[in-house]
């Protein structure tokens, strides 16, 4: 059943360490079935109970998956293996479109705001016993929240979007629960639910977001959350229209005790109107980054949500890191005073390659989506081999299983190292990789 791996042990902590050291080495591959509980324990001369407490905190720690009498295996993508693995490394000579930064050229420049923000704490040195969240960042992300229509609701500040959506979803749901999560979606995130031991159930999407349908089954089947991207979706482009946002609302008016969780990591970047969910469900929050508008190693957040939410986010990140650096709250909340990124002219910068690339790839016969954001999402036949060509053409771009669950394969291109002059032969060496394919939704 194990080839030529042992797992070894007698504590539970040990046996799980044995199991996750395996999956982890690639000694134990996805899919492999575990020996039964009393098998192994009658192997290792150890209580049944100390195997099934083994199997327990693999089963939370997303390494493993148990399914009744069909016993329990290595779980397709265990937690221990990052999706973020999965990239095509360029090697000299080859533009790398895979990594999905944000254009350097576009961000601003952080002496000013860093010296602002060094200069108030010599006023007002950041202390233990202060308050968490910066008042003039409170301040202004709130009158920005206001400003899109989403509800009142206390903040919370996290280490980025990533941080504040773990902290959420442990605020509320325990190891076992199903979130229902868009397919293809971040890559990061769909890694994140089963490393919290949470069942992630794919939601097809389209440029307007999530299916209302997809949505409506999963909730239907028991999934306990639902995590939408309003804007900017990662790897689609996709953005909430005004009229799928309706269709949502009314899905989610039917499943009230739903806990929502919104992405609008887009903000700043994007021209498209927030179209939010948020105030349907008893339980909610919109999160906020500025990564891709002010700078990804910022790790800066904003979150608003019902109030028993954003309290048991504050609550258990008192016990943790305490809060956020409120220098970088103030240097952050100076780039929003002095306005120093301008929006409509990042937004203007994004789409015009964003817009370019998509049409050129229609005039080949290629379908690709971009709708809003940094990148373009392209459906392939055959995702093993368009990314070896690209790479042979010249152009190393980011694999679809990085981002995928069983919405069929593609590749993701990000267009922020891409001049206007690039554009053409970018789409000449997609169709060439590619070929034309299918019409079809993502998921």
């Amino acid at each position: 059943m194990l080839g030529e791996y042992r797992i070894v042990g007698r504590g539970a902590s040990e046996i799980a360490a044995s199991v996750e050291r395996a999956v982890g080495a690639g000694e134990l591959e996805p899919g492999q079935l575990l020996p039964p509980m009393r098998e192994l324990a009658t192997e290792l001369g150890v209580n049944p109970n100390t195997v099934a407490s083994a199997y327990r905190t693999l089963r939370d720690r997303g390494v493993i998956e148990t399914a009744g009498r069909k016993g329990s295996r290595v779980r397709p993508r265990p937690a221990s293996t990052a999706r973020g693995s999965i990239r095509v490394e360029a090697p000299p000579g080859v533009r790398d479109l895979g990594e999905g930064n944000p254009d350097t050229a576009l961000l601003p420049p952080l002496h000013d705001a860093l010296a602002a923000a060094a200069r108030h704490n010599a006023q007002a040195p950041g202390l233990y016993g202060r308050a968490p969240i910066d008042a003039e960042f409170a301040r202004l992300a709130r009158a920005g929240l206001d400003a899109d229509g989403v509800p009142d609701g206390p903040l919370a500040v996290t280490s980025g979007s990533l941080d504040a959506i773990e902290r959420i979803l442990a605020a509320h749901l325990r190891p076992g629960d199903a979130v229902a999560v868009e397919d293809p979606g971040w890559g990061s995130l769909l890694d994140l639910v089963p490393a919290l031991g949470l069942r992630p159930v794919p939601v097809a999407l389209d440029d307007d977001g999530p299916l209302p349908g997809e949505v409506e089954r999963a909730l239907a089947d028991g999934a306990r959350a639902l995590i939408v991207t309003d804007r900017a979706q990662n790897p689609t482009g996709a953005a909430v229209s005004e009229a799928r946002a309706r269709e949502l609302r009314a899905v989610l008016a039917r499943y009230p005790r739903t806990l929502l969780i919104e992405d609008d990591h887009g903000h700043a970047i994007v021209d498209l109107p927030l179209h939010a969910l948020a105030g349907v469900t008893d339980t909610w929050a919109l999160v906020r980054s500025a990564a891709k508008a002010y700078g990804p190693d910022l790790r800066i957040a904003v979150l608003t949500g019902d109030t028993v939410t954003v309290d048991r986010v504050l609550g258990r990140q008192r016990l943790g890191p305490g809060w956020v650096s409120r220098l970088l709250q103030r240097a952050v909340a100076h780039l929003w005073a002095t306005g120093a990124v301008d929006p409509n002219a990042v937004a203007r910068s994004y789409g015009e390659r964003r817009d370019a690339l998509v049409q050129a790839l229609a005039a080949r016969g290629i379908e690709a989506h971009g709708r809003s954001g940094m990148n373009v999402w392209v459906p392939v036949p055959d995702e093993t081999g368009a990314v070896a060509r690209l790479l042979h053409a010249g152009w190393a771009v980011a694999p679809g299983a990085r981002f995928r669950m069983s919405a069929p394969p593609g590749v993701r291109l990000t267009v922020s190292d891409l001049e206007m002059d690039d554009i053409e032969p970018v789409a000449d060496a997609v169709a060439s990789a590619a070929g034309p394919a299918p019409a079809r939704s993502y998921g």
